[in-house]
């Protein structure tokens, strides 16, 4: 494991953070949405994205003209994708917090232009959602694999800090007869809805349905 840069560094609460691959590959694979700053004309800007990972990258797409695909280009951008696991409740409202984990990556947004990584790019994005669904649906046309922005942010620069457990409470007012403990969150996929334009006779798939088990 490298040492972290100052940059990605956690400063408050070190115990809590973690630089190795397989705790920032964890937390980034079971997560959606990264949040995706950069400058743009002079301000910063944050756009929530969905990504995949693939490998020791992160993989952004969106329409070329886009302003994050579009300047992101060659340009330094932060990522930052956080998960949230539950309430903190607390004795005091100071100590009040939530458990969660978080990655924030900080790097040179490169953009993916070769026609073939651009189209293996996509097939993550989809077998990301569903697995085995790239296979069932029409594959990308080069119009449409031309027509989208792929950009790769490398993992080099990340750093994971993640809070789980009790509220940690001052020493007297455990005392008090107050409530306190974790209500937790979790995400959960409901049933799948069709459309309605399908043919009759076609069914929701398997793996469709089956992520509602997930």
């Amino acid at each position: 494991m490298s040492a972290p840069s100052d940059e990605v560094r956690v400063h408050r609460v070190e115990d809590r953070a973690a630089y190795d691959a397989n705790s920032i590959n964890a937390i980034l694979d079971a997560g959606w949405v990264a949040h995706v700053g950069a400058v743009r004309d002079g301000k910063p800007v944050v756009i929530p994205m969905y990504y995949v990972r693939d490998g020791d990258s992160l993989l952004l797409h969106g329409a070329p003209a886009t302003g994050t695909i579009r300047r992101g280009k060659g340009a330094d951008v932060c990522a930052t994708i956080t998960l949230l696991d539950g309430f903190v409740l607390a004795r005091s409202a100071f100590h009040h917090s939530m458990n969660y984990r978080s990655v924030v990556v900080i790097g040179t947004a490169e953009p993916v232009e070769d026609q073939a990584e651009k189209a293996a790019a996509l097939h993550l994005f989809v077998e990301r959602m569903v697995p085995g669904r790239q296979a069932m649906i029409r594959p990308n046309t080069d119009k449409e694999i031309q027509g989208t922005g792929v950009l790769r942010l490398s993992l080099d620069n990340a750093s994971a800090k993640v809070r789980v457990g009790d509220p940690i409470d001052d020493d007297e007012d455990y005392e008090l007869p107050i409530w306190a403990g974790v209500v937790p969150i979790t995400d959960v996929f409901g049933d799948a809805i069709g459309d309605g334009r399908s043919p009759d006779g076609v069914n929701v798939p398997p793996n469709v349905s089956d992520l509602r088990t997930t």
